[in-house]
């Protein structure tokens, strides 16, 4: 059974029981989904859109959406987001993370709640400016209709989820991105980067989160 653990910032994270390792790291839950995939990915797509598509690799907590969700209300910006999932965690255990009390957002807590509360498979409007569609999936089995301005790769790390991070399967996820598209990812294996670097993509070496030297954003020309 998954298992509910308090990270440095105090905020949840889950240990799978599955894969043996966290949804996230232990120097801090929100701390880490923040910069990797808000500050570091969301911003800097947005910075000339109106409309973006993201994709998530692995919903996992639901942190991710959740965080995504709240900035753009802040922003004249629709967002329309797939988040893969092979392995759903039960509803009980979701509805014990405490995110919505560790952010300071009135409106956390309602976001959070109907986000997992969405059907999976069905797109469902989580405000007027976010559109969320939650699939059950393997992620090698995705075949997106449109390809995407932003990916969040959070799978479990390659020691975990080997499959999720061969050179082949790489190269799918650049082949999701639009022209001028970004991902992001806590993973920064050398191995990594030279492949997304043999697929042409842009890989630049950034600053990580607390407990990481550094972190991955790809850019597709």
């Amino acid at each position: 059974m998954n298992s509910i653990f308090e990270t440095k910032d105090g905020s949840h994270s889950i240990e799978s029981e599955k894969f043996g390792v966290p949804y996230h790291s232990r120097h801090g839950a929100i701390t880490e989904s923040m910069h990797v995939f808000i500050a570091n990915g969301f911003q800097e797509a947005i910075a000339d859109k109106t409309e973006l598509r993201i994709l998530e690799i692995g919903f996992g907590s639901g942190l991710n959406t959740l965080l995504t969700a709240l900035e753009a209300e802040k922003l004249p910006v629709r967002v329309s987001y797939i988040a893969l999932e092979a392995f759903p965690c039960s509803d009980q255990l979701l509805s014990e993370l405490n995110y919505p009390d560790q952010i300071e957002n009135p409106i956390a807590a309602e976001y959070f709640s109907r986000i997992h509360q969405f059907s999976w498979d069905e797109p469902a409007p989580l405000s007027d400016h976010f559109l969320l569609k939650k699939k059950h999936i393997d992620f090698l089995a995705f075949e997106p209709k449109d390809k995407f301005d932003l990916i969040y790769l959070d799978a479990f790390a390659p020691t975990a989820q080997p499959e999720l991070w061969t050179k082949e399967t790489l190269g799918t996820y650049f082949e999701w991105m639009n022209p001028g598209g970004i991902l992001t990812t806590y993973c920064a294996k050398g191995q990594v980067r030279r492949d997304f670097q043999s697929h042409g993509g842009q890989v630049e070496r950034l600053p990580g989160p607390p407990g990481k030297r550094e972190m991955l954003r790809i850019k597709r020309p």
